[in-house]
């Protein structure tokens, strides 16, 4: 079955892919109006991007610190980042598991220029969270939760657009849950074996 793709205007999940696409020009100060254009959800200036933010294939993940899949993907997907060295790999935090998830990814999202690493002492965590385990997660990796907070709330505008695009993205795609993987215009909904998102990127990269 053909995968969905990228469309010029519009990300819909719905869509078969129809050929090779041309992203638009990439944002560079604020966020793109349209949550929907190629722009916003490749190349968002206030998403975190893990690996190469340079690199020549983007990886777009919609994850949830409490979605199994997402913590069994992990390493695995951190692992092909290290070895091919050029992929760029946005990180697109949908909380759909409750108020643990969403206090996860507000704290994670305020940290700022610390994101990776509250995001990996997270993410290494197995099984579900409670919001007061999401708080000792990130002290125990070296964070003042306290100052998180208050980081949250000074940012929180900037933050909660964050997730609300996420979101948008999310429905836009028709995407049932976590994880999921947009790499370079092809949208993979579920868990991808590490072989075949290998397969994905050389494919990305001949587009």
């Amino acid at each position: 079955m053909t995968r969905p793709s990228l469309d010029r205007r519009h990300l819909i999940a719905a869509l078969l892919a129809t050929g090779t696409v041309t992203l638009m020009p990439r944002a560079t100060k604020a966020a793109p109006a349209d949550p929907m254009s190629p722009e916003a959800v490749l190349f968002d200036p206030e998403i975190p991007v893990l690996g190469n933010p340079k690199g020549d294939v983007t990886i777009a993940e919609f994850f949830d610190y409490q979605c199994p899949y997402c913590k069994k993907a992990h390493p695995d997907v951190a692992r092909l980042m290290r070895e091919d060295g050029n992929i760029r790999h946005v990180m697109k935090d949908w909380p759909v598991f409750g108020p643990a998830s969403v206090l996860a990814a507000r704290l994670t999202l305020a940290a700022g220029k610390h994101y990776a690493r509250a995001q990996a002492a997270l993410m290494a965590t197995p099984g579900h969270l409670t919001p007061d385990q999401v708080e000792d997660i990130l002290a125990r990796a070296g964070f003042d939760v306290a100052a998180l907070k208050r980081a949250y709330e000074a940012d929180r505008a900037r933050i909660e657009g964050i997730l609300k695009r996420n979101n948008q993205q999310a429905e836009g795609f028709g995407l049932m849950g976590t994880p999921a993987y947009l790499v370079g215009t092809v949208l993979f909904p579920g868990v991808v074996a590490a072989a075949d998102m290998k397969r994905a990127v050389a494919a990305a990269r001949t587009r």
